[in-house]
């Protein structure tokens, strides 16, 4: 992989600034100002992890996640200083893995930047009931005998909760498994959770698999 970060972001003097720090740490970074530039960024050089502002001229930064997960799966981390809820929840709609305010610690942007590269397979034991099968050998998931193939945090997510089906498992240890550090927030959870309910269950109002145990966390049940 020839770049660990690619930055898209039309604020100059913070693109820069944000890339000076992430290179001190040894990362490789690339910059760019627009969308259009990016998508050709990426079909260059595929990145480990896309930071993303909202504003950017022409194609804005939801757009662009849209278009990229039509074929790629590179974790996405928004940076943006529209605070609102539905700006947060429309970017994890979209495809986005987290969403990052401005201004932002540059410390805490680094950590969630190291594990978003360092991201690996979570283990489980598998799950077959003849609807739904997650395959612990092969890493693939199917649904009605048809592959389904899930975004790289919600097939993370649904690999943490099967392989302790039947257990409650809080958010913390999910922030942890899943994202593999502390500093995700609820409501990033929450929509995760709502977008595999979506792909997976019959009626994601009233889920079969993925419980919320509420003031707990959440948990797989087998289906018997």
């Amino acid at each position: 992989m020839a770049v660990d970060v690619l930055l898209i972001d039309d604020e100059h003097d913070l693109a820069e600034a944000t890339a000076d720090y992430l290179r001190a740490f040894d990362l490789t970074v690339r910059t760019e100002s627009s969308a259009e530039a990016g998508l050709r960024a990426v079909r260059e050089e595929p990145p480990g992890v896309i930071l993303l502002d909202v504003n950017l001229p022409g194609m804005n930064g939801f757009a662009f996640c849209r278009r990229l997960r039509e074929h790629h799966d590179v974790p996405i981390l928004f940076l943006s200083a529209r605070t609102g809820d539905d700006d947060q929840i429309l970017a994890l709609t979209v495809g986005g893995d987290d969403y990052i305010t401005k201004p932002f610690s540059l410390g805490v942007l680094l950590a969630k930047v190291r594990r978003a590269l360092a991201r690996s397979g979570i283990p489980d034991d598998g799950y077959d009931d003849g609807r739904l099968r997650v395959d612990a050998t092969t890493g693939r998931t199917w649904l009605d005998g048809a592959e389904l193939t899930l975004p790289a945090m919600e097939d993370r997510l649904l690999r943490c909760l099967v392989a302790r089906a039947g257990q409650v498992v809080t958010k913390q240890e999910i922030f942890d498994e899943v994202w593999g550090e502390p500093f995700t927030s609820e409501g990033t959870l929450t929509v995760h959770i709502r977008r595999l309910r979506q792909r997976i269950e019959v009626d994601p109002d009233r889920p079969r698999y993925v419980k919320t145990v509420w003031g707990r966390g959440y948990l797989f049940e087998a289906r018997p």
